[in-house]
């Protein structure tokens, strides 16, 4: 058995380590490899990798060498916080492209998250914010960019579409990223977009949304209806592609439909009604493609960032020395990787993340070395 042999160390072996020689007492690939065993069983923070490891040290001797032992956690937070995170995010990106192929037409949500106890008021630094891309079919993370210091979403979603093949997939991307150069870059790069809408472009959004309620114009109209825990929701899909006078108005690339999406809950003798607007690259051929893309963009929330912030406690990670928490962030999206890539378990990602602290073998089934 060797480590070497999977397609996660392979392509985080590439890693530059920061440290210098006589600082070197554990190899780069054993701490990865402890760490994300580490996250992977359940443990959220340095303190508790270093106290997980410790408690296997007979098993992880048996797969490393280990001749000083399982890294401190004073150790494991140093070398992470060193480790260049861009570095860190693309050998990610490249070991997702390997793990799994797009699916023909996936939804990719792209999405910001904060990783609120971050935070560093003594050092004045802000909580860090990462925007991560999402593909709906395959459940995985394919990629994350932290967003700079002093800027916002707008700058980081171009890093991070560069880094992603896009090919034949619609990426889809909340009011924030309602840029035209960002439709203009998903474009080129062979994808569709599908951005929502609201009043950060002038008056597009009021424009399209006037336009809907006018009812003076060609448009499709179709009903879904959705229903569980006590809610009922019927969402009423409109599209049209008569849309050349906002082509002119607003000069949007690309443009070829726009979308409404009215969506009325029940729940007991509640009732609520909210309508959502969108443009989209893609025609009104196939108005139920349009309408999975709306419903598609929010597995982003589902099942990223609640997931992260529920199985992985994120939102509760004081991690913060240099680039810690970013490196701390992809490597959560390691784990959720391996543990949504395994299917033989019929169990969610927190039981999952337990089986794999209890069973070795089936931890090293994550891995693809078992």
């Amino acid at each position: 058995m060797t480590l070497a042999n999977a397609s996660l160390f392979h392509h985080f072996s590439t890693i530059e380590d920061p440290r210098i020689n006589r600082q070197k007492l554990h190899q780069l690939q054993d701490i990865f490899f402890i760490t994300i065993c580490g996250i992977i069983s359940g443990a959220d923070n340095w303190v508790a990798i270093e106290a997980y490891g410790k408690a296997k040290l007979d098993w992880f001797k048996e797969i490393l060498e280990l001749k000083n032992g399982i890294p401190s956690h004073d150790t494991l937070g140093k070398v992470f916080a060193a480790i260049d995170a861009k570095q860190f995010s693309h050998c990610f990106t490249n070991w997702v492209a390997d793990l799994s192929t797009l699916s023909e037409g996936d939804v990719i949500a792209i999405d910001g998250k904060c990783v609120r106890r971050s935070l560093d008021k003594a050092s004045n630094k802000a909580a860090i914010h990462v925007v991560s891309a999402w593909a709906h079919q395959n459940r995985l993370v394919l990629g994350q960019v932290k967003v700079d210091d002093k800027s916002n979403e707008i700058t980081a979603i171009p890093k991070l579409l560069e880094q992603l093949d896009i090919t034949g997939a619609v990426v889809t991307i909340d009011a924030m990223g309602c840029q035209r150069a960002i439709a203009k870059q998903i474009i080129d790069q062979g994808g569709d977009y599908l951005f929502s809408l609201k009043g950060n472009q002038g008056t597009l959004h009021d424009d399209v949304r006037e336009w809907f309620e006018s009812q003076k114009y060609d448009q499709t109209t179709y009903t879904e209806l959705d229903y569980g825990h006590g809610r009922i929701e019927t969402r009423q899909v409109s599209v049209s592609n008569e849309i050349d006078w906002l082509k002119q108005r607003h000069n949007w690339p690309y443009l070829n439909s726009i979308i409404a999406v009215t969506a009325t809950r029940e729940c007991g003798d509640k009732v609520s009604q909210e309508t959502r607007y969108f443009i989209s690259s893609l025609d009104t051929d196939d108005k139920k493609r349009l309408g999975h893309a709306v419903r598609a963009h929010w597995s982003v929330e589902n099942e990223l960032h609640w997931t992260l912030d529920v199985a992985f406690d994120e939102d509760q990670c004081r991690t913060r020395n240099g680039h810690s928490a970013a490196n701390l962030t992809t490597l959560r999206h390691v784990a959720l990787n391996l543990i949504k890539a395994e299917k033989t378990a019929k169990v969610g990602v927190k039981i999952k993340r337990l089986k794999a602290g209890w069973d070795n073998k089936y931890l090293l089934k994550l891995f693809g070395i078992y």
